[in-house]
């Protein structure tokens, strides 16, 4: 029997099985897609996330850092937001004195780096090109007891004492046949996970109205080290540097409006870019080309309860958020540095101490602080996205204020790169 099952072996779950495998325990990973390897001649990825230097801490912590740096990676030192270009806000690395605000990064290598790493651990399996085809919770005597027993009261749980619960554990049933046991199962399988919905945890949400479209081109000289934003009131417009010539832009705008854009040639999307873009997008005569599109919609989702059963959710599975600030797989590496902190002390798995903790220095904090920043990203979604005379106005002034703010916008940008 495993310590733990992870479903989804992403950039969040294979992050987790990492730590996990640091930690010594036995780990067993199920990914059905397992990422492509990477050559250096590879063209980039549409999915691309920025990476906060916290998540590159903890990234270098857990051995994977050095894998992917050495594939490709753009650090950026500079970025700035705007609605007006008169009323402009500028955040820089230098102003908070580190060498660098984050990175940009292909998922996808990502994830591959990742997997490098894991495959130095001796304790942890991953199975590829399988999937789960039926979960199989123990009886929930032990989540029963947890929820009716009074905070610092000891009473009798399955015949032992208050801190021991009967040893429960889970079977994963997968297409192969194949069976897995293991005390305990994290869902780190994405928005749709089928860990959460098997452990009955419910989710609140809605899809937003407008969707995204990611799109990759190559400039014609190399990308400057600075990502910006502009606020429309058909949505923000984004610019990600990448390696080289690269970059990704990011259109928010209707979903009939960008499935118009989708069905255009790259030629004829490259003309609808220029005509809706800031001219910072080609600024000292950089021209582009595009590449590749792809649309995606954006949605809020965040589950009732991260720990429920012999079940944990960590990343998508747990929360999406509005990408907006560029933070969904940042929040979700923070997922997977505070249950790690609760996993180091080596606890007993079976015991009602360790579920307390887990609900109390894991669950809790981090739903806090989940909610806390989607509230804010749906804030300024709002405030940005509309042409309301008055609250045109009072944005731009916030923006002007920002700017100027000194010691605030400091810790703004240090709460924004994990810093805080």
């Amino acid at each position: 029997m495993y310590h733990f099952c992870i479903n989804g072996g992403g950039m969040v779950g294979a992050a987790l099985a990492l730590g996990l495998a640091q930690q010594h325990y036995s780990v067993v990973v199920i990914e059905p897609f397992a990422p492509k390897d990477f050559f250096k001649n590879d063209g980039p990825d549409l999915r691309v996330s920025a990476i906060s230097e916290a998540s590159v801490t903890l990234l270098k912590a857990l051995g994977a850092w050095h894998f992917i740096e050495k594939m490709r990676v753009k650090p950026y030192v500079g970025l700035s937001v705007w609605d007006d270009p008169k009323h402009r806000t500028d955040f820089t690395a230098k102003s908070i004195d580190v060498p660098q605000l984050g990175y940009f990064v292909e998922n996808r290598l990502l994830q591959l780096g990742c997997h490098q790493a894991l495959a130095l651990h001796e304790n942890v399996t991953v199975i590829s090109n399988d999937e789960v085809k039926e979960i199989t919770l123990a009886n929930n005597t032990a989540e029963e007891a947890f929820t009716n027993t009074a905070e610092g009261s000891c009473n009798t749980i399955a015949e032992g004492s208050c801190n021991t619960i009967a040893e429960g554990s889970v079977t994963l049933t997968l297409s192969s046949n194949k069976k897995i046991e293991a005390k305990w199962l994290v869902g780190a399988d994405g928005a749709q996970s089928q860990v959460r919905k098997t452990a009955g945890i419910g989710t609140t949400g809605w899809q937003y109205a407008q969707q995204a479209m990611g799109i990759t081109v190559k400039m014609t000289k190399q990308t400057e080290a600075i990502t910006w934003q502009q606020f429309t009131p058909t949505g923000p417009k984004a610019f990600l540097p990448m390696f080289d010539e690269y970059a990704s832009l990011v259109w928010y705008n209707s979903p009939e409006e960008l499935k118009r854009l989708k069905g255009l040639s790259n030629t004829q999307l490259k003309n609808e870019i220029l005509a809706a873009f800031p001219e910072e997008l080609t600024k000292n005569d950089n021209d582009f080309s595009v590449i590749d599109k792809a649309v995606f919609p954006l949605t809020r989702m965040h589950a009732s309860e991260y720990v429920r059963g012999q079940c944990i959710l960590v990343g998508d599975a747990a929360h999406t958020i509005n990408p907006l600030a560029g933070q969904g797989v940042n929040i979700g590496f923070r997922d997977v540095q505070a249950l790690l902190e609760v996993t180091a002390s080596k606890p007993d798995l079976t015991s009602m101490a360790f579920r307390r903790q887990l609900k109390n220095d894991f669950e809790k904090p981090r739903r806090k602080d989940n909610l806390l920043m989607m509230s804010a990203m749906d804030g300024f979604y709002s405030l940005f996205s509309n042409d309301i005379a008055p609250i045109k106005w009072i944005r731009n002034q916030l923006l002007s204020v920002a700017e100027h703010a000194g010691p605030i916008k400091k810790e703004v940008l240090k709460y924004a790169i994990g810093m805080r």
